[in-house]
């Protein structure tokens, strides 16, 4: 294999940058709500960041090297959208030891073919409908945010959306920042909130309560392994890779495992910052395109070290500024999930079901609404299924 020229090197590096920026800089205040909603000290959000970052950075540089493809990977933003919407009231540990279950379920998953096999069989409109209900519960921020600060959050919802027609990929990157600088010029990074240094991992022993287990354990699996995983291996697909399905969820499952003590709430594949590195912009040649591994390892790994200064920078925006870009944010996850329910015109009673029932915010024994709302998806699916079988 020859060495890229440093037009090559200077793509890939540049693909990588863009990657790193949509991916952190999109979705981190999103992570930090969820954090934030089950009660993580500053020190505990810094080291949730933190152990995101490096397992990120270490499971991209193994399957990519290993398998010599573009297989990067990502946190869960709809996992943290849902621990956000439905961490209220359940503690720190108990909210680890739901993130431990789910990265052993991907293990699972990835260890029992059938298993693997039935999460992939999960009807789509449903799914997508557990995901846009569980986004449009936070997106749903965003105009009461506008009511409370209007001369902040009117620009950046402006911004957002004339980026959004003219260079899509950057609205959410500019509008984060934007909103920092807002956060700077109105004096909320006074005093001494945002000094950079090295994070220090905090270990939590996790607690294992069944509740809390069934209303994010389970659904943070599942909704992982339908809008990150699946989506993602077909975006390799898409570029002309076969991803090896199977090491992929053991590396992602017991990298989330082993960090869920530190913070981290899922690793998986990503999806959309691995359209930036997959195609012919990152390089022309398919067969080094696996090369971003390198600058992904660098980039997200001095992210990692230094979390704990990104999260003092963004704990001292005001709450209403955080719901604004966070909801914007996952304006177009939300666009997406809602259009891939309403795709099959014969599926859209059950994922209507799904959709509402999530979007519902339920609690039913203690379980949260996106359990609910996937159960009672496929529970419509299934009964209509049947129907169509019976014999008239």
């Amino acid at each position: 294999m020859s060495t890229p020229t440093s037009a090559g090197w200077f793509s890939l590096i540049s693909a990588t940058v863009t990657a790193v920026v949509v991916g952190f800089a999109s979705t981190i205040l999103v992570v930090m709500e969820a954090a934030r909603s089950v009660g993580a000290t500053p020190a505990q959000q810094a080291s949730w960041a933190g152990a995101l970052c490096i397992g990120m950075a270490a499971t991209s540089f193994f399957l990519s090297v290993r398998y010599r493809m573009p297989m990067i990977t990502a946190w869960s933003t709809p996992g943290a959208v849902l621990i956000a919407t439905s961490g209220g009231g359940i503690t720190y540990a108990n909210a680890l030891g739901a993130f431990v279950l789910a990265g052993l379920l991907m293990v699972v998953a990835g260890l029992i073919k059938p298993l693997e096999r039935a999460i992939e069989r999960i009807p789509p409109p449903v799914a997508a409908a557990m995901l846009a209900g569980v986004l449009l519960r936070y997106t749903l921020g965003v105009p009461g945010a506008a009511m409370a600060m209007p001369w902040a959050v009117l620009p950046l919802i402006a911004v957002f959306f004339a980026l959004r027609l003219s260079f899509p990929l950057y609205a959410v990157p500019v509008v984060v920042a934007a909103g920092v600088g807002l956060g700077a010029l109105s004096g909320d990074f006074a005093g001494d909130c945002c000094r950079f240094g090295l994070t220090a991992p905090e270990w939590t022993t996790p607690a294992f309560d069944w509740q809390t287990m069934l209303s994010i354990g389970v659904p943070l699996f599942l909704v992982t392994m339908a809008s990150q995983n699946l989506p993602g291996f077909a975006v390799l697909r898409a570029s002309g890779y076969h991803p090896p399905v199977q090491s992929a969820l053991l590396v992602t499952g017991t990298a989330s495992t082993l960090l869920a003590p530190f913070g981290s709430h899922a690793i998986n594949m990503a999806a959309i910052t691995a359209s930036i590195v997959t195609g012919p912009d990152c390089h022309p040649d398919p067969d080094k395109r696996w090369l971003v591994a390198w600058p992904y390892l660098v980039l997200y790994g001095l992210i990692g070290l230094m979390a704990a200064g990104f999260v003092q920078v963004l704990g001292a925006l005001p709450k209403d500024l955080v719901t604004a870009i966070a909801g914007l944010a996952l304006f177009s996850p939300l666009m997406g999930g809602m259009t891939a329910m309403m795709r099959e015109p014969r599926d859209i009673e059950s994922a209507l079901t799904s959709f509402l029932v999530t979007a519902s915010g339920i609690t039913i024994l203690g379980v949260g609404s996106a359990f609910w709302g996937l159960a009672a998806g496929l529970a419509v699916f299934g009964a209509r299924h049947l129907l169509r079988r019976s014999p008239a």
